[in-house]
């Protein structure tokens, strides 16, 4: 998670934690070059390992890139042998998958571990800033007090749901037909993210999908199916997320290009030059330090957004915006293939083979009986609680 200084971005983080239980997630003000050698072997299996400035990890990431690529960590080091006292090699072995959780103020990160990562920023705007402090203010009142408590609440009932998810393998139906950008090599990365995804989103209803089996020699494998109901939500996120990542331009650095624009358009009447500016214009129109200005400009001068046109001791610097003023977002576009095109596809597939299609939200109507999810439920509470609980799911995955 990229952001300037003062941003938010442990608060934010702070915040994204709270939705796990406390021994799911470790987290860490640095880390050294080998401790994660050494903290056990399933110590960080399929936990969250949040470290909260990146400058903190700068001495663990080689390790933390393998740990993402490779699934686990192994190490040959010297000990003593207790019996004879000599020194022996031993190895220490700490396996994964991890999720690893970093927030920088930091424009240049290691790419290796970049391309690893799903790359986050904090909104700067004013707007935002207003409504930061609104929200400060009303937790000091009687309403705020209530909503505290009402909020742990939730986080508790969140907390105890995650708990009630079991592995369960996931098959994706409509994989053969998805489709992803290609351009890159870094893409083959960015794919495999974009399928997880959808696998993620599958998981997490396992409990309101029908249970599948499919025996294989002498075990048999219980699997849950993804739907398009689970694409489309994957390719709203994906949208937002992954395109930010594939982007050639850090998130930041995208968002001042799209204020200097503004800024040459609100020039356009007073001025015949209104692409050029100053770093002091670019200060007082986007309200930005003097440090973070003068990064991000240097890069947009590198991929050639910008031109350094004038700028020596004693004189301004002086910018000029190259290029039209269409300056999206996001201009990584993902290729990801329309859900109504696979609904189609599916469909005409079914009527072709004659066989039945599961997808769930169909027209049948079912009777409504206590799945599992329910009955674990309904074990510690009323019907009431396992409705209002399936709701809160459904409520935090499409939030």
């Amino acid at each position: 998670m990229k952001a300037a200084s003062s941003a938010g971005k442990t608060t934010l983080m702070d915040a994204v934690l709270s939705f796990f239980p406390e021994e799911e997630k470790l987290k860490y003000s640095a880390m050294t070059g080998q401790s994660l050698y050494y903290l056990g072997t399933t110590s960080l299996r399929h936990k969250i390992l949040a470290i909260v400035e990146e400058a903190g990890a700068k001495k663990a990431t080689y390790a933390l890139k393998l740990l993402q690529s490779e699934r686990e960590l192994t190490i040959a080091s010297t000990g003593k042998d207790p019996n004879t006292g000599r020194l022996v090699a031993q190895e220490y072995r700490v396996e994964g998958p991890v999720v690893i959780f970093l927030a920088t103020t930091a424009i240049n990160l290691d790419e290796e571990l970049q391309n690893r990562c799903l790359i986050l920023s904090v909104d700067d705007s004013s707007t935002q800033t207003t409504l930061i402090h609104s929200h400060q203010r009303e937790k000091r009142t009687l309403a705020g007090m209530i909503a505290r408590e009402v909020q742990r609440e939730i986080l508790a009932l969140l907390c105890n749901v995650q708990r009630l998810l079991s592995p369960i393998e996931v098959i994706n139906p409509f994989a053969p037909s998805l489709t992803f950008q290609n351009g890159r090599t870094r893409n083959r990365r960015d794919h495999e993210k974009y399928l997880t995804l959808i696998d993620s989103i599958a998981l997490l209803h396992q409990h309101q999908r029908p249970h599948h089996e499919q025996t294989i020699g002498d075990r048999r494998i219980e699997y849950i199916e993804v739907t398009l109901e689970d694409i489309a939500l994957a390719n709203q996120l994906a949208s937002e997320v992954l395109s930010r990542s594939l982007d050639e331009l850090p998130p930041q650095t995208r968002l001042l290009l799209e204020l200097l624009h503004k800024l040459a358009a609100s020039k356009q009447e007073s001025t015949k030059k209104p692409s050029i500016f100053t770093r002091k214009e670019a200060r007082d129109a986007t309200g930005w330090s003097l440090s973070q200005i003068s990064v991000h400009l240097r890069r947009l001068v590198d991929y050639e957004y910008l031109a350094l046109r004038y700028g020596h001791m004693g004189h301004p610097f002086l910018y000029e915006l190259l290029g039209s003023g269409q300056t999206p977002r996001s201009t990584a576009q993902l290729g990801l293939i329309d859900v109504e095109q696979l609904r189609k596809a599916h469909a005409y597939a079914t009527e072709v083979t004659g066989l039945e299609p599961r997808v769930s939200g169909g027209d049948k109507e079912e009777a409504v009986t206590p799945n599992p999810f329910e009955k674990n439920i309904l074990s510690r509470g009323s019907r009431t609680q396992a409705a209002t609980m399936r709701e809160t799911i459904s409520y935090a995955i499409v939030s």
